[in-house]
């Protein structure tokens, strides 16, 4: 049996989703949004998507690019991941390779990549010369039998809003993205400056659930925010929560965070997923208020080139 590697094409897109849920049960992932992840990156970021392939069969898959994003220069990204029951074929090494060769010849000077946190993944990472740096967790909230805090009043002059309600002008919601993603813990810090590449990327993105991600608003501006993903049947992702500088310390990411899973709740999904860095104390906690527990981790490895 054979194993080759090309680019992923949208025919693909199933069985793409198909090798993400087995590997990464906690993702929120649908053929539309596996699509759109390629035909709406940024020029920028150079980006890629490769699927093994055995025989016919995709059992493998990976996202490459550059985090252009990044204001340090020549920082790229490859994230592969092997079906489960279709490991030890040289599909991981394989994707790995073909992704750090174009990464190369893009300019990138390291490569950064997630790990789940096993003794084979972190002993692949460790055998292709990647050297493991931060750790992140998955959470898990069960939304069909768990019980959630009561909803919120919110505070005299603060109101709760959605992002559906910004649709005639979502300059505001990409403001409070971007500063708080300057802010966000990470290796690879980024910093969101281009308007209409938010709108094309993050507001267009077809897994945005505008009905869903709740916004608060605090003496007439956007002050904090949850994002919510979906897949459109039960699987719900929150994404960004945050709070812009001026208004942190009065509750208003969980005020946000609360009225949204409330929200996905009524809308009938079942679960709901999200992620922290592993030293992201405060939205830890907050997630811990919920009732999410920890289901799986993943550490950030990089290896240098030259």
């Amino acid at each position: 049996m054979t194993v080759i590697v090309r680019d992923f094409r949208p025919a693909d897109a199933e069985d793409w989703v198909r090798v993400r849920r087995a590997a990464l049960p906690y993702m929120v992932i649908t053929p539309e949004q596996a699509v759109f992840e390629l035909t709406g990156a940024p020029a920028g970021r150079r980006y890629r998507m490769l699927v093994a392939e055995e025989d016919g069969e995709v059992i493998g898959t990976a996202q490459v690019g550059l985090n252009h994003e990044s204001p340090e220069p020549g920082q790229g990204f490859c994230n592969p991941y092997t079906h489960p029951e279709r490991t030890g074929r040289g599909a991981g090494s394989l994707l790995l390779r073909t992704a750090e060769e174009y990464l190369a010849l893009a300019g990138a000077v390291s490569v950064h990549t997630w790990v789940l946190d096993t003794p084979d993944n972190r002993a692949f990472a460790a055998k292709h010369g990647y050297t493991p740096s931060r750790p992140a967790h998955f959470l898990h909230l069960d939304l069909a039998s768990g019980s959630l805090p009561p909803r919120q009043v919110p505070p005299a002059g603060v109101e709760l809003r959605t992002a559906a309600d910004f649709a005639d002008d979502p300059r505001p919601l990409f403001e409070a993205d971007a500063e708080t993603t300057a802010d966000e813990p990470s290796d690879t810090p980024a910093r969101l400056d281009d308007y209409e590449e938010w709108l094309t990327e993050t507001w267009g993105d077809p897994g945005l659930d505008r009905r869903l991600t709740s916004v608060v608003v605090a003496g007439g501006e956007v002050a904090a925010f949850s994002a919510a993903r979906t897949d459109g049947v039960d699987r719900y992702w929150s994404g960004m929560t945050g709070t812009r500088r001026a208004h942190r310390g009065r509750g208003l990411a969980k005020l946000a965070k609360n009225d949204s899973l409330h929200r996905a709740r009524a809308a009938g999904y079942t679960d709901a997923y999200t992620g922290n860095d592993a030293g992201n104390g405060p939205m830890l906690a907050i997630n811990r208020w919920f009732g999410y527990e920890i289901c799986a981790t993943e550490v950030r490895h990089v290896r240098r080139f030259g």
